[in-house]
């Protein structure tokens, strides 16, 4: 009886699997192939969803190996393929869990389940080299590839990356976005709409409160508002010195003496939720009414904002897609560094 064949009976459930008659002893891959029916290279293929094994193959292996703990030995591993089937996400330990990132690791986590790879969060510190953690992973081959983002046009990271040929993917784009894959949220189109939502109440004072502007997706955001704002005929300006990132003590307090200086301004643009949540805030501590003083415009990354204010005007970013697309789109480039690399630009609509 061929593999296949035995896949089928035990699916059917003709054919009674053992339990394995030493609980204490750590599952291998002959304890899966002894219980399956099948042989250890079709085991270990399975378990790294190599194309030429059925999905029901596939199936049969991973329930085993969930009900009996197997757990891959990793230092063996390397040795035999010079992999260590680990993903690093780099993050900052600054990072908005209210605008993405909580729902961003959990859609990465869940496209590498059922996959040979596993992810493991690395932090940086504000104060701290960028590329101390990716130089340390390239120097070490301590995953096989990494996930980027808060990207720079001219980000560091990527160009050592794509120096010495380490696999990676972006959040958003740079100069050298031909290279390698990513995923972006088109931001300049971004930053028009939430002019053009503006413009629709009636709003004519409009004020940006910008990402941080050493990053591409500020850049571009900015470039979109100014455009569409002129092209308009309508009065925009950018926050100076504190951006979307900066604490909401800073952001509301810093809102608060911007609006009481210049009553005039009735629309505002934020880039996140926790943002918007302080522009709302000041204005309240103003005695601003939003929808009647003034219109908001943010954008979020969890159904959230109107929940808190319905009156807010939101613009969805859909971070579960991004997350899921790197985490295929890197996995591409490990297993076939040879094709051209996959990327996908989000654009919003209206």
């Amino acid at each position: 009886m061929d593999d296949e064949s035995r896949i089928k009976d035990k699916e059917s459930g003709s054919v009674r699997v053992a339990q394995p008659a030493k609980k204490s002893a750590r599952p291998t891959l002959k304890t899966i192939a002894a219980l399956s029916g099948l042989a250890v290279p079709t085991v270990s293929r399975a378990l790294n969803n190599a194309s030429d094994i059925s999905a029901e193959t596939k199936r049969l292996v991973q329930r085993i190996a969930n009900e009996i703990g197997y757990v891959p030995d990793r230092a063996g591993r390397r040795l035999r393929t010079g992999k260590t089937n680990v993903i690093s996400l780099v993050l900052s330990t600054e990072h908005d869990v209210m605008n993405y990132t909580a729902r961003m690791i959990s859609s990465i986590a869940s496209a590498f389940r059922n996959t040979p790879y596993h992810l493991i969060v690395t932090p940086y510190f504000p104060n701290e080299d960028p590329l101390r953690p990716i130089r340390y992973i390239t120097e070490t081959r301590s995953a096989d590839g990494l996930i980027l983002n808060q990207t720079l046009p001219e980000d560091p990271r990527v160009a050592h990356l794509l120096e010495v040929g380490f696999p990676f993917v972006t959040h958003g784009r740079t100069i050298w976005k031909q290279q390698h894959p990513y995923f972006d949220f088109e931001n300049g189109e971004f930053g028009r709409i939430c002019v053009r939502r503006l413009a629709e109440q009636g709003r004519k004072h409009i004020l940006l409160v910008a990402p941080p502007f050493n990053q591409n997706y500020s850049i571009e955001m900015c470039e979109g508002v100014l455009g569409e704002a002129a092209k308009l005929g309508l009065d925009v300006q950018i926050l100076p010195e504190v951006t979307s990132d900066h604490s909401p003590e800073i952001v509301m307090e810093t809102l608060s003496a911007k609006l009481m200086a210049e009553p005039q301004i009735d629309g505002i643009i934020a880039p996140s939720a926790s943002c918007a949540m302080s522009v709302v805030s000041a204005g309240d501590t103003l005695g601003l009414v939003i929808g009647t003083d003034y219109d908001l415009v943010a954008k979020e990354g969890l159904p959230f904002l109107n929940r808190f204010r319905k009156e807010i005007i939101v613009i969805s970013e859909d971070v579960s897609s991004a997350g899921g697309f790197m985490a295929r789109a890197l996995m591409h480039r490990i297993d076939h560094p040879d094709e051209p690399v996959r990327q996908y630009l989000d654009i919003p609509t209206d």
